[in-house]
Parts: structure tokens; C-alpha cells; sequence
């Protein structure tokens, strides 16, 4: 039995999860969010698989920065009993978003490790600060434990490089590492391989479309268990229509807005990350309250929605085209796996490739499922995301641990 503390420290938020690999159960859960605003939130849940009852606890309170916030949580896990020594936790594991060239696969932390990511920030520079201030909070807080690294841009190291070249000057390229790394790769590979489970079938024999569409959105092609194309590039800007990211640009739009609007590079870059997909074509950026306010007959709603449509499908047909042809296509992630008509409207128009979506599976169910007709060419899928069990996962790997 390994039991193993899963941390995602975001820019203002920090979720933890403590999981038993052995039985790939979550032990107890917790989210800290607005850190750094005058009055944050906490939420700690304990399971029934701790041992004493499942049950939840909140408060408010100022967390000026994260290590209030985990010097919090611990404090009410304690109360709880579910603090990571009563548990018998093993190892930290931790999301870190950009791995660039040097980091294909999850690696213990040292710091060498630390140094290395730290020079990330450039590429990442709203996420990979924040990962890294998680895991120095944990360390300093948690002291004597193993911790483990595992990158979102890993999965996609097997890009070809005709999908992950840019076409620009080679030896610029070169000198800078410029070129298209994905993201969500740690969802994308335990989404993929767990559709091969759930169809009865070898991971290397599938050709598969995974669509990860929450707040952050991403689209893969995998052939075969190799990722052979993906939506995010550089950075996680690219790609498809997100909560408040844009995805694909003109790319002389930017250098129109600098040089002949006047806008500084960190007033476009506000714009790209904070102010632009759904939040910036209409000013609701979460799905429900869009799709509310189409219901509505809101025309801005209604362009955002049809924008995302747009982009999904674009996606959906390139990537069948780079496989020659497709097993799977499956949803996951907020959006993915619980809005049943973004499922039938982004596929609605390949019926003549042979996709038919099953009404009622689409519209009722939870969990693992079908959604597609026994008669489809290709078979549809949701499949819930689980990057914190892939972690922990992880850190049994490169830490021995588990037997």
C-alpha cells in the first residue's frame, strides 16, 4: 500500500489530495482558493476510506500566500485525522505544467530539478511560478518526504516533428527551444489508456481523439499510444477556445496591438490569458452561465458557443486526417464530461464519417460510458479525468514504492 500526497498549486488556489494507490482511492481531499485576496476559502474532505467516517469541513479566512494556505489545511486535517502523517503518507507528487525540452518523464525533485523549472517560468510564466511555490511550501511544511515532479507537457515529447516544428527561422528556433510542447499531456495519456480498458482493447492498437475541454482546453491525436499531434503549443494559449484564453491567432494580431495600437506586452498579454475566449467574446466564462444565457437568446453567448463548435470541429477533422482513421473519440475534463450538448453539436456534423451519437447515453448517465450507437463507425466516449491518481501513480514509478 502506498499512499502518496498529490499537490496542484495554482497562482491562487492550492487542491491537495491524498490517495491509496493500492486500491486507487481518494483518502481525503482539500481546496484552498482566492490565496492573496482578503477573504479565501477552504474546503477539507475526508473519505470513508480514511477509516472514520466520511465529512466535510469549511472555512473562511485570509490566506495571504500559500504557505497560510497549507499551514491551514494542515491544521484542519489534523482535526480530522487525515493530516498526511496520520495517514502515513510516502511521497508528494506535483503537477508541474511546462517541462520543456529537458523533461520527458516524471522526475524526484532536487535541486537541480528546481533550478531547472524555475528557468521554465519563462514559458510558462502563470503556472510554472505557481508549481513551484507549491512545492517549496510542501517541502518546507512537510518536511523528510520524497517529491516527485510530474509535467504536463511529458506525454507529448513523441510529437513528430512535423507537428511540433513552428515554420520560422531554425536557428532562432534552436537557440530558444521554440516549438510546440502540449499540455494536459498527464490527462490525455490516463484518458487514452483508460478508453483502451474500457473498449476491451490493446493501448496499441487504437487510433484515438481525446478532447480535454474544461476552463483549460486541449485536443490530441494518439496513435497507437504515441501522441502524435496536439492542440496547446509553446504555451498553453494555443489551440482551442477556452475560459478566458483564445486559443489559435493571428499571430500579427499581437504585433499589431503593440506596435500600431500602443498596447505594452503585458497589457496583451492580460488581454490573451485573462480577457479573451469565452470570457472575453462574452463576458461569462464559465459553460453553464454561457449556455444559460444562449437559452436566453443572448447573441454574444450564442457567438462564444458557436465559436467553440467551430474550433472543435476544425480540430476533430485535422486530427482524423493525421490518423487516417479513428477508433475513439472521447470527451473528459468539466466541460467534456458533463455538457451533452457540446458533445452532439461538436460531432454532429461527421454523421456522414460514420459517427452516430446515442441520444439518450449522451444526455443521462455518469461516469465511464458509451455514447455513441452500437452501429457507429467510430465509438464516442466519456471518460472523467483523474491527474491526481495518474501522479501518485507516478510517484510509486519513480520511487519504488508499492512493492
Amino acid at each position: 500500500m502506498t499512499r502518496v500526497l498529490v499537490i496542484n498549486s495554482g497562482s491562487s488556489s492550492l487542491k491537495l489530495q491524498i490517495l491509496d494507490t493500492a486500491v486507487e482511492g481518494e483518502l481525503t481531499w482539500a481546496l484552498v482558493e482566492r490565496i492573496g485576496e482578503p477573504v479565501g476559502t477552504l474546503t477539507v474532505r475526508r473519505s470513508d476510506l480514511a477509516g472514520a467516517g466520511a465529512e466535510e469541513r469549511t472555512a473562511e479566512a485570509e490566506f495571504p500566500d500559500h504557505t497560510a494556505a497549507l499551514g491551514h489545511v494542515l491544521e484542519l486535517a489534523k482535526e480530522l485525522h487525515v493530516h498526511p502523517t496520520d495517514l502515513g503518507v510516502e511521497a508528494i507528487g506535483h503537477r508541474v505544467v511546462h517541462g520543456g525540452p529537458a523533461f520527458h518523464e516524471p522526475v524526484e525533485v532536487t535541486p537541480e530539478v528546481e533550478a531547472d523549472i524555475e528557468k521554465l517560468e519563462v514559458l510558462a510564466p502563470l503556472h510554472n511560478p505557481a508549481n513551484l511555490r507549491g512545492i517549496r511550501v510542501a517541502r518546507d511544511l512537510l518536511p523528510g518526504l520524497p517529491h516527485v515532479a510530474v509535467f504536463d507537457t511529458g506525454f507529448f515529447h513523441t510529437l513528430p516533428a512535423a507537428a511540433h516544428s513552428y515554420a520560422i527561422d531554425r536557428e532562432t528556433a534552436r537557440e530558444w527551444d521554440l516549438r510546440r510542447y502540449g499540455f494536459h499531456g498527464t490527462s490525455h495519456e490516463f484518458v487514452s489508456r483508460r478508453t483502451a480498458d474500457v473498449l476491451g482493447r490493446p493501448y496499441g492498437e487504437l487510433n484515438q481523439i481525446v478532447l480535454h475541454l474544461g476552463n483549460g482546453a486541449s485536443a490530441s491525436a494518439i496513435e497507437g499510444g504515441r501522441a502524435m499531434d496536439t492542440s496547446m503549443g509553446l504555451t498553453p494559449l494555443e489551440g482551442l477556445v477556452m475560459g478566458t484564453r483564445p486559443g489559435d491567432l493571428d499571430p500579427g494580431l499581437i504585433i499589431h496591438l503593440i506596435r500600431d495600437r500602443g498596447m505594452s506586452p503585458e497589457d496583451v498579454s492580460t488581454l490573451l490569458n485573462r480577457r479573451s475566449g469565452l470570457e472575453g467574446l462574452s463576458g461569462a466564462r464559465d459553460f453553464r452561465e454561457l449556455l444559460t444565457r444562449v437559452d436566453d437568446g443572448d447573441e454574444d453567448a450564442t457567438l462564444a458557443y458557436d465559436v467553440v463548435i467551430h474550433r472543435l470541429r476544425r480540430y476533430i477533422g485535422g486530427y482524423w486526417a493525421v490518423l487516417g482513421d479513428v477508433d475513439a473519440i472521447t470527451f473528459t475534463a468539466g466541460v467534456g464530461e458533463n455538457v451533452a450538448r457540446l458533445r452532439a453539436d461538436a460531432l454532429a456534423t461527421m454523421r456522414g464519417w460514420g459517427v452516430e451519437i446515442d441520444t439518450e447515453a449522451n444526455e443521462n448517465g455518469a461516469g465511464e460510458r458509451v455514447i455513441s450507437t452500437p452501429d457507429s463507425r467510430v465509438t464516442v466516449l466519456v471518460v472523467p479525468t483523474d491527474e491526481e491518481l495518474a501522479i501518485a501513480r507516478a510517484c510509486d514509478e519513480v520511487l519504488g514504492l508499492g512493492g
